[in-house]
């Protein structure tokens, strides 16, 4: 008798059709009501029953040495992502897991637990992993943590200071009919890549991107794609491409600024309302303040875009309604703050802010739901409780944070010290794929006395750590999912059975919780099981009070995407503000618009003065390679999740990450397309699978991020055989405003790898040891 069964289920790219036989997840196909399903959905399957899946508690061999001779664990025996691994029965690891985290807490107190959660970890509402480890913490004295992202850090710190939140601002964004009725013109910064419109935090029901924007072309919206990437617009816009050299899109919109500002098209009545500051920003433009004209033919001679092009563009946004994107991996550079800042600058020039179809938005494009759909009201969500610890560190200083304890920083105007850490503990997430230099993330990782993650697959951070706790994927539990900016909720029944001794996390932290003395603190009276129904019950509390009615859990669980209406479908970004400034005025200092921030300038930062500025990218300056290392989010899985899945390992080269390069800069290198290739630089190198296309601008080269890092110690500057391009990124910031992550302003060199390459390791499981 068959035992085939299908299942709606979700993820952070969205619903689809789960098939099973008996208590093994087959596939997951398409979901019909999607108009644009993800393909990545077809990596689940084939990774969760793949030989990477850590299947029982593990101890890495070393520090299991060091705890029994006494020791109380291993800070310096440099082995932790090379080492073998000890399985422990669950037992033996809780009495161990309790042991050693009393012993941190009595010898060093709270304040050397790092709580290094971070990442996608699960669409589910409950069985969130950062949730999860933070409610656990806090019941055991808390813990220091990392504020802000490694996506938007930038725009998080500096955005409050000239316009107001960030968070709010990407739900408060002018939706895409708004544009497609509306608008004349839309240029793009960085461009609008459709691959990044798969995912949403959260999830997403619906992929309404493509069908938007296509309504916009076929309204006869224009597109100009700013970016040295061509298919960072979509085909069906139809997009004027003009490719900048990385790192200059300030220096553009600078020679944008300046023609407006020289021609007499901008708009001088908006900015003396609605703004404070222009003073400083046209004298800086004209160069009386520094004796530099940042006209067209200077931000041409910095960024290779025609100084003619520049000023035609200029005249073209200033005669009709203009939207004005910027990618949020624009701020992922050197002084990132600088072209989230200009952009807002260059909007106001034009003066069409709060008007439909006019203005900016700070990443339209970085997921699926910014301009597309909103939440109606705030579904429930597993509560953390309160942190004791007030410790925390920005977000992308990991790495200095372990190396150097005690060691000073600055942050958003204030100074920090960073903690001397001695045990991190990191749950859904990957610093070796999301975090920058991994060479020195390696060296950094050897320092703490105990590492712990939880983890699915045997990942590079699973291998950096000391006890590893296999967990259920979120197809292996009940939960529910709905998108921090969408308008639909949708089940996530438990599709199959967690392999091996894999167990649900809040079931790990209940049991530790129990061995240390205080469950109840956790649990607070909950199993799985009723924790999913009080949170649903939460749910359908905020729809009944918004208006609206959830079904009840066992109709919902076994059912379909429940849609609920879009709370703005014509909604305009700071049109209330535009109205009336003065009855809705912005919290900024002045309540408007702040082109010149007086707060900034009193911090006397030389990498983010009071305006915005245009700052050479550091690495260039330093030449650490010929050609511009671009990298992002790949086509083929979110970040680094389920790369051993089968869409994303059929994508491979080789059994490597693809790497774009130009036919003019893989002629003299002798490279033809398939090649195995090694990028290099002074920080570090990997190999890679070439692609000629003549869809990147020359000089640059382009590798998606999230191949699993797959280091060949003693190799050349432990060579990475799989192709992480953040074996080659710097570990500097933005700036020491926000200390956002600066990896994309890297520069390397390309050669075709002669002879065998390394086998790929990074989807196999480590080595293990007897007791």
């Amino acid at each position: 008798m068959s035992t085939r069964k299908t299942q709606v289920t979700a993820s952070h790219w969205g619903p689809g059709l789960a098939v099973t036989e008996g208590a093994r997840l087959v596939r997951v196909d398409p979901h019909p009501d999607d108009p644009a399903p993800s393909p990545i959905n077809g990596n689940i399957a084939s990774s969760l029953n793949g030989r990477a899946r850590v299947l029982r508690p593990a101890v890495r061999a070393g520090w299991l040495e060091a705890v029994m001779a006494g020791r109380g664990g291993d800070p310096s025996s440099g082995r932790r992502g090379r080492d073998a691994f000890v399985e422990l029965a669950w037992d033996e690891m809780f009495d161990l897991l309790a042991r050693e985290l009393t012993r941190m807490r009595a010898t060093h107190g709270n304040e050397a637990i790092f709580a290094g959660t971070y990442g996608w970890s699960s669409a589910g509402r409950v069985h969130h992993a950062q949730s999860q480890l933070k409610r656990f913490l806090n019941t055991q004295g808390g813990f220091v943590r990392s504020r802000g992202n490694y996506s938007y850090n930038a725009a998080l710190v500096l955005m409050p200071h000239i316009v107001g939140s960030y968070r709010d601002h990407v739900v408060q964004a002018t939706r895409w009919p708004v544009i497609a009725q509306h608008s004349k013109l839309v240029v793009m910064f960085g461009g609008m890549a459709m691959r990044n419109t798969q995912v949403s935090d959260g999830g997403v029901a619906r992929h309404r991107m493509a069908d938007n924007l296509r309504a916009c072309a076929e309204a006869g919206v224009r597109f100009v794609n700013v970016s040295p990437l061509r298919d960072d617009a979509a085909e069906s816009l139809g997009a004027e491409w003009l490719p900048p050299k990385p790192g200059t899109d300030t220096a553009v919109m600078m020679g944008l600024a300046h023609t407006l500002l020289a021609e007499g098209l901008h708009d001088a009545a908006f900015l003396a309302r609605y703004t404070t500051g222009f003073d400083r920003v046209a004298a800086y433009l004209t160069g009386r303040a520094d004796g530099v004209v940042k006209d067209a033919d200077w931000a041409s001679a910095i960024s290779g875009v025609p100084a003619d092009r520049i000023r035609t563009l200029a005249r073209e946004m200033a005669a009709g309604r203009t939207m004005i994107s910027c990618a949020a991996g624009l701020q992922r550079a050197d002084y990132g703050e600088q072209p989230l800042w200009m952009t807002v600058t260059l909007a106001a020039m034009l003066g069409q802010i709060g008007l439909p179809g006019g203005g900016y938005t700070i990443g339209y494009g970085v997921n699926a739901n910014i301009g597309n759909m909103g939440r109606p009201f705030r579904w429930g969500a597993l509560g953390q409780g309160e942190n004791p610890v007030d410790a925390f560190i920005p977000v992308a200083m990991v790495a200095d944070m372990l190396l150097n304890p005690g060691g000073a920083y600055a942050y958003d105007g204030t100074k920090g010290v960073f903690p001397d850490i001695r045990m991190v503990w990191w749950a859904g997430g990957n610093p070796f794929h999301h975090h920058q230099d991994l060479n020195r993330l390696h060296l950094a990782f050897q320092r703490p006395e105990t590492v712990i993650v939880n983890e699915i697959n045997w990942t590079a951070t699973a291998r950096h750590a000391d006890i590893v706790l296999p967990v259920a994927a979120p197809q292996e539990r009940e939960d529910f999912a709905g998108g921090q900016s969408d308008n639909a909720l949708v089940p996530m029944p438990r599709l199959a059975a967690p392999p091996g001794e894999a167990r649900v996390e809040f079931e790990i932290y209940a049991e530790l919780a129990r061995r240390l003395g205080n469950p109840e603190a956790f649990t607070k009276g909950h199993d799985t099981r009723s924790l999913v129904r009080q949170i649903w019950a939460e749910t359908r509390a905020a729809a009944e009070a918004w208006g609206g009615s959830l079904p009840e859990w066992g109709d919902f669980i076994q059912g379909d995407i429940v849609e609920l209406p879009d709370p703005a479908p014509m909604q305009v970004f700071l049109a209330e503000f535009r109205a009336d400034p003065e009855g809705h005025p912005l919290p900024t200092p002045s309540g408007r618009i702040e082109l010149y921030s007086e707060r900034i300038a009193g911090f006397e930062l030389a990498e983010c003065p009071g305006h915005a500025s245009y700052l050479p990218p550091r690495d260039v300056v330093a030449q650490t390679g010929p050609l511009y290392l671009l990298s992002g989010q790949p086509a083929t899985r979110l970040h680094s999740q389920f790369d051993n899945g089968a869409y994303s390992v059929g994508r491979k080269i080789a059994g490597r990450e693809p790497v774009l390069i130009h036919p003019e800069d893989a002629e003299p290198r002798g490279i033809a397309d398939g090649d195995v290739v090694e990028l290099s630089n002074a920080r570090g190198r990997c190999l890679a699978g070439a692609r000629v296309t003549d869809t990147i601008r020359p000089g640059c080269v382009f590798l998606w991020t999230g191949a699993w890092y797959d280091p060949e110690y003693g190799a050349p500057q432990n060579r990475d055989r799989h192709g992480n391009p953040n074996v080659l990124t710097h570990d500097l910031r933005t700036s020491p405003l926000s200390q956002g992550p600066a990896a994309h302003s890297a520069m390397v060199e390309i050669a075709r790898f002669d002879g065998d390459p390394p086998p790929v390791q990074a989807h196999e499981p480590p080595p293990f040891k007897p007791r």
